[in-house]
C-alpha cells in the first residue's frame, strides 16, 4: 500500500494509481454485477464483502503491525471511491470498518488494538460506530446511554439509532455517559461485541438509498463488559468521537465522488449513443454544457477530498475544517451530478432499468450522515483556516 511520504498533492504516486486500477477491476467484476439486486431486495452485499476480504480491501486502514494493509488515508479514499462508483452500499464495508475501529486506533490501549484491529484485519468481523441516539443526533453530547462501573466491569444501558451495518458487524464502538454532570466530558467510549449478553438489534430501516447496508437500532440491556474494553481514559469518549469524524468525513467525501463519477461515466456514455433529430444528443451544446459542469464540479470535489486525505494522514491542525469542507462540498456535488445524470437520460433515467436513479437515491445520504451539511457549515465556520 502507498505510504504518505509518496503523496504529492497534485500527482498521485504510482502505487496509488495501481491501487485504483486494481480496485476498479475488482469492483466491476465482483461487485457491480450484484449492485442492482442488492438495492432491489435491500440485502447485504455479501458478494462484495467476500471479494473485498479475499483481496484485503475490507479494512485497508488497519496498520501493518496489527495485521492490516497499512494503507494511508489517500489509499483508503481511493478504495472507497472506486467501490462507490459501482455500488454505494458495498463501499460502506471499508468506510464503516474505518469509522467503527478508528477510535480504537486513535485512543485504545495496545491490548485493544492487538485484539480488535487484528480481528478486523483478519476478516473475523466488521466494526460499527454507535454515537447517535433517538434524541441525540446533531447534538451528540445529549446522549442518554449510560455506563455504570461495577467492580472490574462496566454495565451499559441505552439505545443507539442509525447504526450502519448493525446486526452484521461483530464489533461496535459505543459512546456512553459515565458522568452525567460533565456533559461531553462525561462521555466514554467502549468496545461492545455482538455476542455480549444484552445486545440486540431493531428491525432494518426502510431507506431511500444505500439499501444494501443495514441501518438498525442497537439495544443495550444491562450489557456487562470488562473494564479494559474502555477506549482511552474515562471521560475522553466524546473527544475521541469528534476526532474520529474529522478523519472519516473524508471517507464520506470519497463515497460521494465515487457515486458521482459512476453517474457521470454512465450519462456520458449514454449521450453518445442516444440519437434525436438525426444525431447523438451529446452533440448538442445544451447537453455538452451540462456534462462540462458535472465534470468540473466533480473534479473540484475530488481535489478537495484528496487534499483533506493528505491532511488526515498528517493530522494537520486544519483537518477539522478540511474534513468538513470535503464532505459537505463533495456530497452537494454528488447530489447535483446524479440528478443531472438522471435528467440526461430523460424517462429512462427515471426507471430501475438503468442505474442512475439508484445512484441519485444513494447520493442523498452523503449530505446527511456523519453530520448533516448544515452541521458541516457550522464546523467550518468555527474552524476557519
Amino acid at each position: 500500500m502507498a505510504s504518505s511520504s509518496d503523496f504529492d498533492l497534485f500527482r498521485l504516486s504510482e502505487e496509488h494509481d495501481m491501487l485504483r486500477e486494481a480496485v476498479r477491476s475488482l469492483a466491476e467484476a465482483k461487485i457491480a454485477p450484484f449492485a442492482a439486486d442488492v438495492d432491489e431486495h435491500s440485502r447485504f452485499p455479501q458478494e462484495a464483502l467476500d471479494a473485498l476480504q479475499a483481496n484485503d480491501l475490507h479494512a485497508v486502514h488497519v496498520p501493518e503491525e496489527y495485521g492490516g494493509a497499512g494503507a494511508d488515508a489517500l489509499a483508503t479514499v481511493i478504495v472507497i471511491e472506486e467501490i462507490s462508483r459501482v455500488c454505494a452500499s458495498s463501499s460502506l464495508i471499508p468506510a464503516v470498518n474505518k469509522l467503527g475501529s478508528l477510535p480504537v486506533q486513535l485512543s485504545g490501549s495496545e491490548e485493544l488494538k492487538q485484539k480488535y484491529l487484528g480481528a478486523l484485519a483478519r476478516g473475523e468481523g466488521m466494526f460499527s460506530y454507535c454515537l447517535s441516539e433517538p434524541d441525540a443526533g446533531s447534538d451528540a453530547a445529549g446522549m442518554k446511554t449510560r455506563a455504570v462501573r461495577d467492580g472490574d466491569f462496566w454495565v451499559l444501558n441505552g439505545v443507539k439509532r442509525w447504526i450502519t451495518n448493525a446486526g452484521v458487524s461483530e464489533f461496535y464502538t459505543v459512546m456512553a455517559v459515565t458522568d452525567p454532570e460533565k456533559r461531553s466530558k462525561g462521555i466514554s467510549a467502549f468496545v461492545v461485541e455482538k455476542g455480549d449478553e444484552g445486545v440486540s438489534f431493531g428491525a432494518p430501516e426502510k431507506k431511500l438509498g444505500i439499501k444494501g447496508s443495514p441501518t438498525r437500532e442497537v439495544y443495550l440491556d444491562n450489557v456487562r463488559i470488562p473494564a479494559d474494553r474502555m477506549i482511552g481514559e474515562e471521560g475522553t469518549g466524546f473527544a475521541t468521537a469528534m476526532k474520529t469524524l474529522d478523519h472519516t468525513r473524508v471517507t464520506i467525501a470519497a463515497q460521494a465522488i465515487g457515486i458521482a463519477q459512476g453517474a457521470l461515466d454512465y450519462a456520458a456514455g449514454y449521450v453518445k449513443e442516444r440519437k434525436q433529430f438525426g444525431k447523438p444528443i451529446g452533440d448538442f451544446q445544451g447537453i455538452q454544457f451540462m456534462l462540462a459542469d458535472m465534470a468540473m464540479k466533480l473534479e473540484a470535489a475530488r481535489q478537495l477530498t484528496y487534499a483533506a486525505a493528505a491532511k488526515s494522514q498528517r493530522t494537520d491542525s486544519d483537518l477539522t475544517f478540511f474534513g468538513a469542507a470535503a464532505k459537505c462540498f463533495a456530497s452537494d456535488v454528488a447530489m447535483e451530478v446524479t440528478t443531472d445524470a438522471v435528467q440526461l437520460l430523460g424517462g429512462y433515467g427515471y426507471t430501475r432499468d438503468y442505474p442512475l436513479e439508484r445512484m441519485m437515491r444513494d447520493a442523498k445520504i452523503t449530505q446527511i450522515y456523519e453530520g448533516t451539511n448544515q452541521v458541516q457549515r457550522i464546523v467550518m465556520a468555527r474552524n476557519l483556516p
